[in-house]
């Protein structure tokens, strides 16, 4: 298939993905106002707390600071979704602005098909077969390795862009030893999202050590998610584990903070987007980090309290 014909059956996918979950949405949406029509909004109209949480986490999201995190941090803040129901309100409210983000940014930067379409695929693939060993893995071990390894790729990236290491290409498009690499580590990194550790630094660091230009990680994380997104959520609007008017107001408020931050992003010269990037890096490096050691005291303070009650 042609390198058009490749683009063409990807965006055509992402779009039917993206009907089939506006379908469900609609319906749940529906349903929580029996016997009225959807214009009766009172059942499910978002409070402007849940909508503006929608625009501010969006928009760096689209910048590629990923969304869940922010808004989990966000809600349980000010307290606007019980935690129980947070990972399904993400994975609804965040599943269309999703889908239009991919649509945006693969008609925006130049990633060529052969790149572009194995990366997406195999990070689907990734979430989907990989869960099960991922899984079983010590979630804290995985996050405090990866926050590690980005805090270097960082350092790596600081001192490139300091010019104090050479820098590396401006490609769009990977071939042979780093194709397979590029795809590998996105299956992977498709796989470790179902442990809550985002794909979006991880993977801006793989394909800028790769030699790519940064932008093409764009992309390429929009289109990830975007296959990954209304699939989960369809599973949490059929469990009813979501939030309803929390799911609508990150809808409602994602959209035009995606329409501005993608002009932002467009619009800035590459070395301010590396400069973005290696932000991106450290605060999610970071992230990860904070987590870890705090999901790891909590295992050893599980581990101590019995060996404590049995002396």
């Amino acid at each position: 298939m042609s390198d058009r014909g490749l683009r063409i059956a990807l965006l055509v996918s992402i779009g039917l993905l993206g009907l089939w979950f506006l379908g469900a949405f609609l319906t749940r949406m529906r349903q929580a106002s029996p016997g009225k029509p959807l214009s009766d909004w009172r059942a499910w109209a978002p409070s402007p707390a849940e909508s503006a949480t929608g625009f501010i986490t969006v928009f760096f999201d689209t910048l590629g600071i990923g969304s869940f995190a922010t808004t989990t941090t966000i809600f349980r803040t000010w307290h606007l979704v019980p935690d129980e129901l947070i990972p399904g309100t993400l994975n609804v409210g965040h599943a269309l602005s999703g889908v239009l983000s991919a649509f945006i940014f693969i008609g925006l930067v130049p990633v060529a098909s052969g790149t572009l379409v194995p990366m997406i695929v195999a990070a689907g693939l990734g979430a989907w077969l990989g869960s099960g060993l991922v899984a079983r893995l010590a979630r804290y071990r995985i996050r405090l390795g990866m926050g590690t390894a980005l805090l270097v790729a960082a350092t790596l990236m600081l001192l490139t862009q300091l010019r104090w290491l050479p820098g590396g290409a401006d490609a769009f498009d990977l071939h042979g030893g780093r194709w397979i690499v590029a795809v590998v580590g996105n299956f992977v990194l498709g796989s470790l999202m179902t442990l809550g550790i985002g794909l979006y630094a991880p993977c801006m660091i793989m394909i800028s050590l790769l030699g790519m230009n940064p932008l093409a990680a764009f992309p390429i994380m929009m289109g990830s998610c975007a296959f990954l997104q209304p699939i989960s959520g369809t599973r949490f609007l059929r469990e009813g584990r979501y939030h309803l008017s929390a799911s609508v107001g990150l809808t409602l408020g994602g959209i035009p903070a995606l329409l501005i931050a993608a002009y932002i992003v467009r619009s800035l010269p590459l070395t301010a987007v590396r400069w973005v990037v290696l932000f991106v890096v450290l605060y999610t490096a970071i992230a990860l980090l904070q987590a870890g050691w705090r999901e790891a005291r909590a295992v050893r303070l599980r581990t101590v309290a019995p060996a404590r009650a049995a002396v």
